[in-house]
Formats: structure tokens, C-alpha cells, sequence
């Protein structure tokens, strides 16, 4: 190989090599981002809020309540949790402040049934309480709940003997649109509420918030004959104190409108 073609060989080596040290010295750094690990989730715990505004005095009932998670840091102390046990205690307890939607319930914030004092504070100013004996039947079956409103129908067998059979049984409203304010009525299983699970007690008294002219009739109506509470619409209140008129035997009972009176 002649000579020249051999320096002329080496000549561009040494160029491109002399090249490829100024292109790596005049490039910018290669900068490797290494992603950091996002944190872990706060922790959070199952709390009770109320489902809407709810007014101080207020009965609380299961549409009254739901529940939200909330991070831990920003728990109240004395926060209801979500659990089963906690729903069965607040159902018929009363609220003692406002709540706005979503405001946690605390244990300061419910009275219930079973606390001194309850009643005084759940009371409207100048009514009384007053307890009437029910069954699984004249309760409603255990559909009553505080915070409902009903009426009281009294049914009784008259001994006239000498009046027709249509008008030996005859049912009255005593008490129209009076409200619940403690139900007797526990759900327990083994000391401890369980939820939609639990064996019921069913109610064996059901206290009601009344007039002192209501209170009376209600009593002398436990004397009379067989009470019976009828639970009313929400949005149909009526005359608190209005009187239905009787019904009598003859009034349902087509059989018995047709009787042949009494021959004595």
C-alpha cells in the first residue's frame, strides 16, 4: 500500500475520533428522573353523619342517618362509628343541637330513651307523657318508632243487653295525631344490638306526648276496652284533639246491620 494512502488512512481515524470526544464533551447531561413512590392513602374510619339537616330535639330515625369515611386525623372525639351496635343505640335517641347535612355525630350529641332526663328534654313545653300498654298488635307489630305520630283508637264490648248486635262493638279515635317519644323496645342478641340480624323484643309499652286533657282520656281509655295505635303519613297531620265518630259493629259487619234486635 503506497505510503500516502496509509497517512491519509490514519489522518481520518484521528479525525473522527477527535470528533467523537468533542461530540460527547459539548452534549448536555443525560438527566434520569426516577419517579418517587406516591404516599400511602390516609387512613380512614366509618363514621355516622346525619342525611340531612336535622333540628335540636329531633328523634332520630334510620333515614336520619348514614355514614361517611373520613381520615382518622380529623375524627372528632366520641364520633359514632358506622357499626350495628351504634345504628341500634341512636335509633330513638334524641338530637341535643342542630346538625347541618353531613355533621358528625358525637356521643354528647344524643339523649337516649333509657337516660336521666330524657323525657324532661324531648317533652314540648306544657305537654305531659303518657304510657299505653300495647301488644304485637296494637303496636303496629313493631313498626312504631319515636318521632312517629299516631292516633289512639279504643275498641270496646258494651254489655247493653238489651241493645241490637250491631251495637254491642264499637271503635273510637280517643287521640288524634300525638307523637311517639319512647318506644319499650330493644334488639338484642346476647346483651349486644345486632343489627337487621338481631331476635326483636317486641315494644310492650309505647310512651306518647300529649295535652293534659289527652293524658286522661288516654288512661281512662286503658280502662275501657282494647287500645290500638294507628301510625299517620308524615305530611298528613290533623287536628291534634279532633274526636272521629264512633263505629260500631253494624257499621262493618253487613251480617250484623241486618240482626233482628233483641226480643226481651
Amino acid at each position: 500500500m503506497p505510503l500516502r494512502l496509509l497517512l491519509a488512512g490514519l489522518l481520518l481515524l484521528t479525525a473522527l475520533g477527535l470528533g467523537l470526544v468533542g461530540y460527547q464533551v459539548t452534549r448536555p447531561p443525560v438527566t434520569i428522573r426516577i419517579a418517587a413512590e406516591a404516599p400511602p392513602p390516609p387512613a380512614t374510619l366509618d363514621v355516622l353523619v346525619a342525611a340531612r339537616g336535622l333540628p335540636a330535639g329531633a328523634l332520630l330515625k334510620e333515614e336520619d342517618i348514614t355514614q361517611r369515611s373520613v381520615p382518622t386525623a380529623e375524627v372528632p372525639k366520641g364520633a359514632l362509628t358506622n357499626t350495628p351496635e351504634v345504628r341500634g343505640t341512636v335509633k330513638g335517641a334524641m338530637l341535643r343541637r342542630y346538625l347541618d347535612l353531613g355533621g358528625i355525630l358525637v356521643a354528647n350529641d344524643v339523649l337516649h330513651a333509657r337516660d336521666r332526663g330524657f323525657l324532661t328534654a324531648v317533652l314540648t313545653p306544657g305537654t305531659r307523657a303518657v304510657s299505653v300498654g300495647v301488644d304485637a298488635i296494637t303496636g303496629n307489630g313493631g313498626l312504631i318508632w319515636p318521632g312517629d305520630r299516631v292516633d289512639l283508637i279504643l275498641t270496646q264490648d258494651l254489655t247493653d243487653k238489651d241493645a241490637a248486635p250491631a251495637r254491642h262493638s264499637v271503635a273510637e279515635t280517643v287521640l288524634s295525631d300525638v307523637r311517639v317519644v319512647a318506644v319499650d323496645q330493644t334488639i338484642t342478641q346476647g346483651g349486644v344490638a345486632t343489627g337487621d340480624n338481631a331476635v326483636g323484643r317486641l315494644a310492650r309499652t309505647v310512651t306518647l306526648e300529649v295535652t293534659p286533657e289527652q293524658a286522661e282520656s288516654a288512661v281512662v281509655a286503658q280502662h275501657l276496652g282494647k287500645i290500638t295505635l294507628a301510625i299517620r303519613a308524615v305530611d298528613r297531620a290533623g287536628d291534634a284533639t279532633g274526636h272521629v265518630a264512633a263505629v260500631y259493629g253494624g257499621d262493618v259487619s253487613a251480617a250484623l246491620a241486618d240482626s233482628p234486635p233483641v226480643c226481651v
